[in-house]
């Protein structure tokens, strides 16, 4: 009979426990332009480049003829293909720090009141549940970044227009559009350990069909006829968002609500508390 050694023995009555795997990480993608925010974020800086003398009036019409064509005619190909071009056009030259600086000056005032207020509770219920939150958009990234930092989003997809000694030379480096945004999407994944099966995507525009079909849970926003029939096909839930509310009122909104639900919760404590004394005292 061969001896056993003692350290043999513990390891067989105390097998070592295999670690856990970690837990994938889950990610929201939400569409930025008439998906959070009930406007075209590119152009709604338009009256800070005009008084920073960025946009001549005749440059505003232009980009105007093209949001109103975006805002009224859909998301569609042709809609937000013209008004990429417009504004490419228009910002030739420009330089970025002056264009950053101003968005950050003026963020409150053109994107506050435009925010709906049903993304906003969508994205504090996904951070809630532990998700990460992904603004993705068409828009240029010193557009997107504020934006999304004031949404208190955690990353940013978003086009990157090409810069030459510090002005935008009307080339676009990375086009935030249609195929281009479920690849990145599939790259921030990647980098970043998401699990797409179990994330979300949320958006309006049926060019955002690509995004919608890389995650597990698709939803379309305020649908026409022809994303409400391509989210029958795949789906996707679809949601209605109406309600455009300044955020600081909707922070206060929350506060509001939080508060009563929390001294309704000090109530029904200190009832509890009274109840038990009166019973033991009896």
């Amino acid at each position: 009979m061969v001896d056993q050694h003692p350290a043999d023995a513990a390891h067989r009555a105390h097998p070592r426990a295999h670690p856990r795997a970690p837990r994938p990480r889950v990610a929201a993608f939400f569409d930025l332009d008439k998906t959070i925010i009930a406007t075209s974020s590119a152009t709604a800086f338009s009256r800070g480049f005009l008084a920073e003398g960025l946009l001549t009036r005749r440059s505003v019409v232009a980009s105007a003829y093209a949001q109103l064509a975006y805002l009224l005619g859909g998301a569609g190909e042709t809609s937000t293909e013209r008004l990429r071009a417009a504004l490419s056009r228009s910002v030739v030259g420009w330089d970025v720090e002056q264009v950053s600086t101003i968005v950050r000056a003026t963020l409150h005032d053109s994107i506050d009141p435009t925010v709906y207020a049903e993304a906003v509770e969508l994205i504090a219920a996904h951070h809630a549940a532990g998700h990460d939150v992904v603004v993705v958009s068409a828009s240029g990234t010193e557009v997107v970044e504020p934006i999304a930092e004031m949404l208190g989003a955690d990353a940013v997809i978003a086009t990157r227009m090409a810069v030459a000694d510090g002005r935008y030379t009307g080339a676009i480096d990375f086009y935030a559009y249609g195929e281009n945004k479920a690849v990145a999407i599939r790259e921030l994944a990647e980098a970043r350990g998401y699990d797409l099966a179990a994330s979300s995507a949320y958006s309006d525009s049926v060019t955002d069909a690509p995004m919608l079909a890389a995650v597990g849970h698709g939803h379309v926003v305020n649908p026409d006829r022809a994303l409400r029939r391509l989210a029958a096909d795949h789906g996707w839930d679809v949601l209605t968002f109406r309600r455009p509310v300044p955020l600081r009122r909707l922070d206060r909104q929350v506060r509001v609500t939080t508060g009563a639900v929390l001294a309704g919760v000090a109530l029904v404590v200190v009832a509890l508390v009274w109840w038990r004394r009166r019973r033991r005292s009896g």
